[in-house]
């Protein structure tokens, strides 16, 4: 034997961070020829064949007594040449494979010291299972960075999940260990087996796994994220040149696994939901789907908020392949992807990111800065480069794998502030003693700065629900950087607004005009989420007040004031269609309800044709974010709780009128000043039959006369119809 015994027990024991100095062909220490190692459970019989070059001996190597660790010694070379392990089984079978020990480390230097930085945009390339080709043999390349591990093995299908078989190298400071493995292909699952410094050993899911076993099952799964033919480049070059901010953008917000189901126990693949989910949001005429968390998740009922598989969408509804289908089927239908995306926190199971390689890697190890009292789960220390490195290539990599069009940022607020539904004591300071989370909020700002700067046109979105400044401001102007921001003010007045019986609206009608105050200040969207369907608060009908004809009709006033505010819109499914019972994940959408009577269809149809209005009239999207863009006509009419404002565009031209009448009712000749004479169309009114409405309106339209009201020179008498939003504009020509 010409192994130390330290050497021996360090293999034997899986102790060895360098099993590559050991095992594989290696020159003798004197120079006088060769040995050759091999560490094989269940061989019985083991050789080592030279592949280029047939003059060079073979090796036969011989069983180290009580050991799965065999050795051979050659005289007839000096030179370590390339070699194939031939092995035989105590059965006879013989398998012949390339020695994975024998391979240079996949990752070079300056990779590493680009991770070590923390701006190794293309990590995904090295770290987790790359499928890849070495000297001709085809295989996977291992790597994984577990800085405090004594000893990381590759397990999996493809060794008996044995972690003596494939140890890996680790590659010095960098934290980083790799191995090459032959022979592996796409659908090997595999795990990492790591050693911690206590000697405890544990087996761990891989961070950069792109695919991974049906939950509750979780190792991952060896998979090529490239080779999907993507036909949707006109949609990609269209993207590149537009600007979203002056785009329309009207966002259809669906969970994949409930929208519609197959059965009442599973839901309709990625391949399955293309078909009917473009139909349905293409007939709608939204521009945007927006999917809740796709990135895998072990535990269904968090809706995809608690990630364990950052790098892979999940597989319970299809292969990485499937879900690129879908992109594509969308964008090829024109309609633009938004996937919510998570770097605010991680959940604590054993197998995934929690206390990776025994300690605290990804995480923060106090928790007062590491973990949220609220959700029980950990938070991101974004204060590590290879952790913001991290998590800003799992931007870029739904970005270019996935032609992702927009990452919604979910949970910004707990990001930015270190006593985040804390109390006191439950929080550390910065270094400043302030409450903001420093390290986070750069994380946000070179998100930000990355994403837009690889793939121009791709929206960033934070869910921010404080009065954070400057989150949609570039980072140069001490701003975030996100493109857009949820307008969760707007959301929480607008619908307290809703809520309240019309006899007491005249008392709040500032809840809806506040939201102007403040507009300016950011990029908004407006949204009507799935946070606000969920957990007692009901239905959005079902917070609206009245019989059957008044709730719906406060329903239909309620989206259209949404869809003609200022801002971007997103509505959650089953808003459309005015579903009676709070979103249930195990369900679908109750569209039974479309077959229940008028009303749920008469919804649906306004949603539809308030889609194809607002795209229609540049004047309702373009200038969303200009002074010009808004001005109110009349705010001030609480008496009878009717509003009426103004939108434009940039240049203060094409006007549009918007009037709302918020209480059961009509108001005849009511008289609002005009921008501009002549014809004004009716271009749209919920209080449409067609809508379930009473069908009360201004006959397509009202002249505007020469006389003075509300500031202008012209104005005009309407008719408005109870709890109604109508429409108007100039007639053209």
């Amino acid at each position: 034997m010409v192994l130390s015994q330290d050497e021996l027990r360090s293999l034997v024991e899986a102790r060895n961070r360098c099993p590559h100095q050991l095992l594989g062909l290696h020159p003798l220490g004197d120079g006088s020829g060769l040995v050759g190692r091999a560490l094989l459970p269940g061989a019985a019989k083991v050789e080592m064949h030279p592949v280029h070059e047939p003059a060079m001996p073979v090796i036969r190597l011989k069983r180290i007594p009580k050991t799965d660790l065999f050795e051979g010694v050659t005289k007839g070379a000096t030179r370590v040449y390339a070699c194939d392990l031939v092995i035989t089984d105590h059965a006879g079978n013989i398998l012949r494979t390339r020695d994975p020990y024998s391979f240079l480390p996949t990752l070079g230097e300056s990779d590493l010291y680009l991770f070590g930085k923390g701006d190794e945009r293309r990590i995904y390339e090295k770290l987790g299972a790359q499928l890849r080709t070495m000297d001709g043999v085809p295989g996977a390349s291992f790597a994984v960075w577990a800085p405090n591990a004594q000893r990381v093995s590759v397990v999996g299908d493809l060794n008996d999940w044995d972690g003596r078989v494939h140890m890996m190298r680790s590659l010095g400071s960098s934290g980083v260990w790799e191995i090459f493995i032959p022979g592996v292909g796409e659908g090997a699952h595999y795990k990492f087996e790591i050693r911690d410094t206590q000697g405890n050993v544990a087996l761990k899911t891989d961070p950069f796994g792109f695919f991974f076993e049906m939950p509750p099952k979780n190792a991952a799964i060896v998979w090529n994220t490239r080779k999907f033919a993507w036909t949707d480049e006109p949609w990609l070059a269209q993207r590149r040149r537009s600007d979203p901010l002056r785009s329309p953008m009207s966002v259809y917000e669906v969970h994949l696994g409930s929208w519609r189901k197959k059965s009442p126990s599973e839901s309709l693949s990625y391949r399955e939901l293309a078909g009917p989910l473009v139909d349905y949001v293409r007939e709608m005429g939204f521009s945007h789907v927006e999917f809740l968390p796709v990135a895998e998740h072990a535990f269904y009922p968090s809706w995809g908020y608690q990630v364990t598989g950052f790098y892979a969408s999940t597989s319970r509804y299809g292969t990485p392949d499937d879900f690129q289908f879908l992109v594509n089927a969308l964008h090829e239908a024109g309609i633009g992807v938004i996937v919510d995306w998570v770097p605010a926190h991680f959940p604590r199971d054993e197998w995934a990111l929690a206390r990776f390689d025994g300690t605290a890697l990804f995480e923060h190890e106090d928790p007062r800065k590491g973990a949220h009292q609220d959700w029980g789960t950990l938070i991101f220390n974004f204060g590590r480069h290879e952790v913001r490195n991290f998590l800003i290539a799992n931007a870029l990599y739904w970005c270019e794998r996935f032609h992702i069009d927009g990452l919604r940022v979910d949970a910004v607020a707990s990001m930015l502030y270190l006593d985040y539904s804390r109390k006191e004591g439950e929080w550390i300071p910065n270094q400043y003693g302030g409450r903001e989370n420093l390290e986070a909020i750069e994380f946000l700002r070179s998100f930000n700065h990355i994403t837009h700067t690889e793939f121009p046109g791709v929206l960033t979105i934070a869910e921010e629900s404080t009065a954070w400044p400057l989150v949609t401001r570039p980072p140069y102007l001490g701003g975030l950087g996100f493109s857009l921001k949820w307008n969760m003010g707007w959301m929480h007045d607008t619908l307290n607004y809703f809520c309240l019986d019309p006899v007491f609206r005249k008392y709040h009608q500032n809840d809806l005009t506040f939201a102007m105050l403040y507009h300016h200040h950011e990029n908004f969207i407006l949204p009507l989420s799935h946070d606000e369907v969920v957990h007692g608060k009901r239905s959005l009908l079902g917070r609206m007040p009245g019989d059957d004809w008044q709730r719906f009709a406060n329903m239909r006033t309620l989206v259209g004031y949404q869809w003609v505010f200022p801002g971007k819109v997103l509505l959650f499914m089953g808003g459309e269609l005015g579903q009676s019972a709070e979103w249930n994940a195990n369900g679908e959408v109750d569209w039974w309800l479309l077959n229940a009577g008028p009303f749920h269809r008469g919804l649906q149809r306004f949603i539809k044709d308030l889609n194809a209005v607002y795209r229609m009239i540049p004047s309702l999207w373009q200038a969303d974010y200009d002074l010009p863009g808004f001005f109110w006509l009349d705010c001030s009419d609480h008496e009878n709780s009717v509003m009426s404002f103004v939108r434009q565009n940039s240049q203060g031209c094409d006007p549009v009128l918007v009037v709302l009448n918020l209480t059961p009712v009509p108001r005849m000749g009511y008289r609002l000043g005009l921008p501009c004479p002549g014809k004004w169309e009716e271009v749209i009114n919920s209080d449409a039959e067609i809508y379930g409405g009473s069908n009360l309106g201004n006959l397509g339209g009202v002249v505007a006369g020469e006389i003075q009201s509300h500031g202008h020179a012209w104005s005009a008498e309407f008719t408005l119809p109870p709890l109604s939003l109508m429409v108007f504009r100039p007639k053209k020509g």
